[in-house]
Parts: structure tokens; C-alpha cells; sequence
């Protein structure tokens, strides 16, 4: 019984790894510093749509005021905050 306890540890630390893809994969990084001008515009598809192409994202999550989120973190997202006036109010990645 010891013996396949010894043997399915290793299997189930082995399934729970993560390695992060090497640079130049293919996978995309946001960089949310490249789009800080934007804070204060008004978020119309026009805007956003430049902001995920400047930042590198590849995907976009607009958070308007009171809505429920994910705490899930994505290195590929960029996440824009707005206020109640659809107004840009924060652009961060994750």
C-alpha cells in the first residue's frame, strides 16, 4: 500500500506544475504603462479597441462600476476600470 502511495505522489505533484512559457512563444504580455494617456477619455470601442492594441493585450475586460469580477490573473488581459459616466477611470493588466 506504501508502495503505490510512493508511486501516486510524484503523478499528482507532476499534474499540478506550471511552467511559464519561454519568451517569443507566442503568448502576448500586457503592458498597461503604454496606454496611462487614455485615463480620463471616454471609453468608446474606438478607444478601447487602441488601448488592447497598445498595450499588447490580447484580450480586454471592461469593469464598469459595481460588477462582479473574476480574481483570476491574465498576464494577456488588460483590464479597463470605468466610472459612472463611461469614462476611463483605470487601465491595468491581469
Amino acid at each position: 500500500m506504501k508502495a503505490i502511495a510512493l508511486i501516486a505522489l510524484p503523478l499528482t505533484l507532476a499534474a499540478c506544475s506550471y511552467e511559464r512559457p519561454a519568451p517569443g512563444t507566442g503568448i502576448r504580455e500586457c503592458n498597461a504603462d503604454r496606454v496611462q494617456p487614455l485615463v480620463g477619455r471616454e471609453a468608446k470601442p474606438q478607444v478601447i479597441d487602441r488601448a488592447k492594441q497598445r498595450s499588447g493585450a490580447r484580450t480586454v475586460r471592461v469593469i464598469k462600476p459595481g460588477m462582479a469580477v473574476t480574481m483570476d490573473y491574465r498576464s494577456d488581459r488588460l483590464n479597463v476600470e470605468l466610472d459612472d459616466v463611461n469614462t476611463i477611470k483605470a487601465l491595468r493588466c491581469g
